[in-house]
Formats: structure tokens, sequence, C-alpha cells
């Protein structure tokens, strides 16, 4: 069922064709946001997303194969949606990638790419979105960052460093916006079976000779003390209400859907 909470409004999100951007985009297409879809895939699969966002909820969607590590690809693809829907008023900056490695094996191109993309990208969207949200004084920024955000994980040094990074470029932006309709927040989600994480799952059960069932809950048990895995849903819901009237004064804050993992 589509409600209208956000009616003619344009949402970017990256990194959005699986995952927890596909759910975002779902989530925010539900309320009437027009959705600028962006990630990596195939070109079939892509277009099946964009028909059933539109159909399912009457809204209108763009494909942009923007690369995340590029910033000239990024100021194109902000170009697109502004000349396509007269601008970004909801941009999600969602796209990120994962190594894991002790940090003096940990390979540099690797360590640069996950900067570039988990923590760099935001910057360049963000700096093409603000001005035209702080000339209509309306404009939400949703950064997904992580419980990785808030606190560390031996072997993830750079996804870490990227993670905590977009917490802190959250804080900066929203105190630059404070006195403006604009708001910037970040989702710090835990444990979410993404296609991301499902690789570390099958990468445990092999190591350890166990079934895939057995190496999820060894996984939750871990980190996560709910011993279940937060859902895209979940997380779209989230943000549609961080793009609410009632979430006006939520800013730069660092909200944790974790299942108590950041509790302990």
């Amino acid at each position: 069922m589509q409600n209208n909470s956000l009616q003619g409004k344009t949402a970017l999100v990256t990194g959005s064709t699986s995952g927890i951007g596909l759910g975002i985009a779902r989530a925010l297409a539900q309320q009437g946001a027009h959705i600028v879809l962006n990630g990596f895939g195939d070109a079939a699969e892509i277009k099946a997303l964009q028909t059933a966002i539109e159909k399912d909820f009457g809204v209108k969607t763009i494909y942009n194969a923007a690369d995340m590590l590029k910033s000239e690809e990024i100021t194109a693809m902000m170009q697109v949606a502004s000349e396509k829907f007269g601008g970004v008023d909801i941009l999600v900056n969602n796209a990120g990638i994962q190594h894991v490695a002790n940090i003096e094996d940990f390979p540099v191109e690797k360590w640069d790419a996950i900067i570039a993309i988990n923590l760099t990208s935001a910057f360049h969207t963000t700096r093409l979105a603000l001005p035209a949200m702080k000339e209509k004084n309306w404009g939400r920024i949703i950064n997904i960052a992580s419980a990785h955000g808030l606190v560390g994980s031996a072997q993830k040094s750079a996804y870490v460093a990227a993670k905590h990074g977009i917490v802190g470029f959250t804080k900066v932006t929203a105190l630059e916006t404070a006195q403006t309709g604009v708001t910037c927040n970040a989702i710090c989600p835990g444990w979410v079976l993404t296609p991301l994480v499902q690789k570390q799952v099958d990468a445990r059960a092999s190591n350890e000779g166990v079934s895939n069932d057995e190496a999820k809950k060894g996984l939750l048990a871990e980190k996560q003390p709910s011993g279940e895995f937060v859902t895209p849903e979940q997380l779209g819901a989230l943000a549609v209400f961080l793009c609410s009237e009632g979430a006006s004064q939520v800013r730069g804050a660092a909200w944790s859907m974790d299942g108590g993992w950041t509790a302990q």
C-alpha cells in the first residue's frame, strides 16, 4: 500500500540494486518518492527492479551506473538526476565494499577502494546535493554507516575507518545545515543478510566445515545479542521516519539498529 508522505520528492540511493539500498529505495518509493537507483548488476535484472518499483508504487525510476570510485561519474549521475527530476531531495549514501585482512597484510589498493567508495563518495554526492536542498530549504541526507562506525573489529581496518569517518562526516553536515530545513543523519546497522554478509557466512561455513545455518548462528552469536539479522525492510522503515516531519530535529544522529551489538 502506497502512502504519500514523500510525494513529489526524489530519492537517490547509492548501491541500491540489492540488499540494504534496495530495501530503502522501495520503502521511500512506497511513500511516493521517485527513485534514482545506482549500483552494479545484470542489466535485465536491474530493469526488472525498476519495473517492479514503478508498478508497485506508481512512481518514476531511473538507473545510473556511476562507479562510486570515480568522482566524475558521481558528478554526472547527480546532473542526470537534476535534469530528470529537478534535483535530489533525499540522498541515501549506501554504497559500500568490504575486505578482511590484518593491517600488515591489507592490500593498499583495497584500502584505497574501501575509503573511496564507503566514505569519499558520500562527500561528493553531499557537496553536489546540498546547494539545491538549501535553496528549497528541505532535504534529507541519510548515510548508511554501520555498527563498525561506532566500534571496531579485527581485520576490518579500512571498513571501520571509513564507517567511523561517515559518522563524523554526518555530524559536520548536520552542524552546517542546523538552521535550515536540511537534516543529515547516519544509520548504523548490525548484521544484515546482504550479499556482502552472505559471502562472510559462506566463508565461515567452508572454513569451519559447518552448515550455512550454523555459520549464520555463529556469526550472530559473536556480535548481535538478538540472534537475528536486521532486515532491509526495517532499515527502510527507519529511513522513512528520518525523512518525516517528526524527525526534523533529529540531526547528526548515529542511529543504531543492530540487535544490541553496540549496547554491550
